[in-house]
């Protein structure tokens, strides 16, 4: 008989959804140094972004049609495999390619974790899957805080009075990661595990499958790309995007994760009162709100533009994992993972599509005939180093103005959302 430790099973789960968000939380601290060391222009550093976001659905996907055969603590075991050596393999980058595969490999222990965790957490509390799913979620926004945190303390105290910073301070940065990432594989190594909550019901594997092509399932999973874009795209390229309007844009990552922290963490009542579906719809509408603020806040009142956007992006992806799990349980692990596979999927492709999009729009703020590979190589402090930095400042409005379209779509696709759940549950009463 299995001896089930929830408490520790959740305590690891949120351990490995640390380094998860570590990995997102540093790297987008230190992009612009990467790109500079290695002097990557905004579409390899967009492609390089983007491994991470495409290697978690391949993960994803995949450990979600396996995690029933070969079980939850096999997939954990790999995602700490994969994750220790793609810190290692980061550490040690020479260039594009290892930056690459480096970022694939803790993409894919990311997906990893998400995969296993997400069925795992839902398993344990069966009762309160919605609740804990925020709780659990609320350290990927917390490791993004201790990351950017880690980067702005070791950046100001290693790297005080040096112009531009040393490369190996990013190095230990990443080098970081790897202490939360032992520690999750010791405890996942010796804890016994539950099965699936679709396994324990017996709900069969046919029976699954049919669920997947549920029209809401499908809605939900449309809807996943929006607000995966939404929140993670905006956050993953904070450094560059708020450049121009702070002088430590990464700040501003970290305060929005803050809230986020604070909104999963006091989820409970939010959750009861509205249900997902009505926590889902006001956040469209604050985080909507947020991006337009940010459009037109300047200095401190940015700060402003962050709470409001941090409120509304605090709840998409744990309620979206959080309704499929309470709404659609027959859809199972499969499910909730190709919910997460989904959202990851369509930032990746966005991230590219904007990588390149903002190429063309800096090179529109450059002389005629400019040859921006020129300009991304230039030493730093020199004028077409500065005109570099000018030329992106003024580009990086329309890449959140492009972006504020996502969330208006939202608005209208959870508000119809909320009418239908209601009609389903006045449906059910009569019956």
């Amino acid at each position: 008989m299995k001896n089930i430790q929830t408490n520790k099973l959740f305590v690891a789960s949120c351990l490995s959804l640390l380094v998860t968000s570590l990995s997102f939380g540093i790297r987008a601290g230190m992009l612009g140094q990467q790109a500079a060391h290695f002097q990557l222009d905004a579409s390899e550093l967009a492609t390089i972004a983007a491994t991470a976001f495409w290697g978690f659905p391949l993960a994803v996907i995949v450990g979600g049609f396996v995690v029933d055969i070969i079980g939850m603590k096999r997939l954990l075991v790999l995602a700490f495999i994969f994750h220790l050596v793609g810190i290692v393999l980061t550490i040690f980058a020479t260039g594009y390619w290892t930056l690459f595969f480096s970022t694939l490999l803790i993409g894919i222990a990311n997906g990893t974790v998400e995969a296993s965790c997400n069925p795992l957490v839902a398993s344990l509390f069966t009762d309160n899957k919605t609740t804990k799913l925020n709780h659990f979620h609320l350290w990927f926004p917390a490791g993004l805080v201790i990351g950017t945190l880690v980067v702005f303390g070791l950046n100001s105290v290693l790297g005080h009075g040096v112009t531009p910073l040393p490369y190996w301070i990013s190095q230990v940065e990443i080098a970081v990661m790897i202490i939360p990432t032992l520690i999750y594989g010791w405890l996942f190594l010796k804890l016994d595990f539950p099965v699936t909550e679709r396994v324990a019901s017996g709900v069969s594997t046919s029976d699954m499958y049919k669920a997947l092509v549920n029209p809401l399932f499908i809605f939900m999973i449309f809807c996943m790309f929006g607000t995966a874009i939404t929140e993670l795209f905006t956050n993953q390229w904070t450094g560059v995007l708020f450049s121009k309007m702070i002088d430590n844009p990464i700040l501003i990552l970290t305060f929005v994760a803050s809230i986020q922290v604070l909104g999963r963490a006091f989820a409970a009542p939010i959750v009861h009162r509205l249900a997902p579906q009505g926590v889902l719809l006001i956040s469209a509408i604050l985080s909507a709100i947020g991006i337009y603020l940010f459009l037109h806040l300047d200095g401190n009142a940015i700060f402003l533009a962050a709470i409001v956007f941090g409120l509304g992006i605090a709840f998409f992806w744990p309620c979206m994992i959080g309704f499929v799990a309470e709404n659609l349980p027959r859809t199972g692990a499969v499910g909730l993972n190709l919910m997460g596979g989904a959202g990851m999927l369509a930032v990746s492709l966005y991230m590219i599509f904007m990588g390149g999009h903002f190429d063309a729009l800096t090179l529109k703020h450059l002389p005629p005939g400019s040859n921006l590979t020129e300009y991304v190589k230039a030493a730093p402090g020199t004028p077409m180093a500065q005109a570099l930095d000018q030329a992106k400042n003024a580009s990086a409005p329309d890449v959140l103005h492009t972006t504020s379209i996502i969330p208006i779509i939202l608005i209208v696709a959870f508000a119809g959302l909320v009418i239908y759940m209601k009609n389903r549950k006045k449906a059910a009463l009569a019956n």
